[in-house]
């Protein structure tokens, strides 16, 4: 357990720094915007420099952004995943502060593509893991429990608000470059994080109560519990039957570790789901 949350640490800290290098070397000095809170705090610097004549870094802005969405994250996501972000946000506000602002090139749409694929791995990397980079991912990711649809999906809309502000008040060309940006981050997002595969987790045994209770403590999903009977012990079990979407396997592989380290998981590839899959909200009838 030690070494997943010190690799999970690892991947956050790493992810940060991705997103800190797609800001400071391609996106700020090619006036391109990165995608969620990032991109509006770099929007926002632009901004106050530009227009008022006053000079916020965009690592202050993003940590202060980042502050209210926090505690959306604690009540609705889950404390674990914030806690991770706020680490995550930390490290990226250290970086953009550490590393100077460079022009790798000139040419615009490098900077947008090139700024795009980091700053969708390092949030792609971080999600896998059930972490995130703060900001858009815990609303996104709220979102994306109530309607059960990609992540991706979720950043292409929320983002819309930057695309339409960074046309309007600076040049129309930027508002094009940006959404190309946020179109190839989101792709790689998607790719790395593949928010709306889903998979079957067999679960057998001896605390199928406790088991169901912790599950359902942590996620809304339906769970089929089925008698079992193991072959050489003969022992009576239980097997919980349930479907999830991928970025749930993490938390269900701590619950079973905390509740009952015993159990046998068999995790598969679900290429469909028929009927009724319960989302948060949903009511059971």
């Amino acid at each position: 357990m030690f070494f997943l949350e010190a690799k999970r640490i690892i991947v956050v800290i790493f992810g940060s720094l991705l997103l800190a290098i797609s800001l400071n070397f391609f996106l700020i000095n090619a006036n391109v915007y990165a995608s969620g809170f990032a991109g509006a705090a770099q929007l926002t610097s632009s901004v106050l420099n530009d227009f008022i004549g006053v000079e916020i870094s965009t690592g202050i802005l993003l940590l202060l952004f980042n502050i209210p969405v926090f505690i959306l994250g604690w009540y609705k996501v889950g404390k674990g995943f914030t806690i991770y972000s706020i680490v995550s946000v930390i490290f990226v506000t250290i970086f953009l502060e550490l590393l100077p602002v460079l022009s790798l090139s000139n040419d615009i749409i490098l900077n947008a593509v090139f700024g795009g694929v980091i700053a969708g791995v390092g949030v792609g990397i971080s999600m896998k893991l059930g972490a995130s980079t703060g900001g858009m991912d815990i609303i996104a990711m709220v979102l994306s429990r109530l309607q059960d649809k990609p992540i991706g999906t979720y950043f292409l809309l929320l983002n819309g608000v930057i695309i339409v502000l960074a046309g309007f008040l600076y040049e129309p060309e930027n508002a094009l470059y940006t959404m190309l940006a946020l179109y190839v981050t989101t792709v790689v997002i998607d790719a790395l994080h593949t928010r709306h595969e889903k998979v079957t987790a067999m679960i057998v045994t001896q605390k199928a109560d406790e088991l169901q209770h912790a599950i359902h403590q942590k996620m809304v999903r339906g769970i089929t519990i089925l008698p079992a009977k193991g072959a050489y012990s003969k022992e009576d079990k239980h097997m919980l039957y349930l479907v999830i979407t991928r970025y749930e396997l993490y938390d269900l592989e701590k619950i079973i570790n905390e509740i009952d380290p015993n159990a046998f998981t068999n995790i598969v590839q679900t290429a469909g789901v028929y009927g009724f899959f319960r989302r948060e909200g949903d009511q059971v009838k």
